[in-house]
């Protein structure tokens, strides 16, 4: 997942995220650039899934608001 590719979509990616995961709150999904690696623990922790799921899940989310834009 690159840094680059969901800093401008990452609201729509939290929202998404969210209505997955609902025991995650505003503050476990607060995108810091340059802390990726924190960002996943936390909802990893949160979550209880594994870092392919996390990351499997944002990118589905950005995939599906890149759709929506075309």
């Amino acid at each position: 997942m690159e840094t680059l590719k969901i800093k401008g979509e990452w609201n729509i990616i939290k929202g998404g995220l969210k209505q997955k995961w609902a025991k995650l709150t505003d503050d476990d999904l607060q995108y810091i650039e340059g802390k990726q690696d924190e960002l996943l623990g936390r909802i990893q922790k949160r979550t209880g899934e594994s870092r392919e799921a996390v990351e499997k899940a944002i990118e589905h989310y950005r995939a599906a608001d890149s759709a929506s834009r075309k």
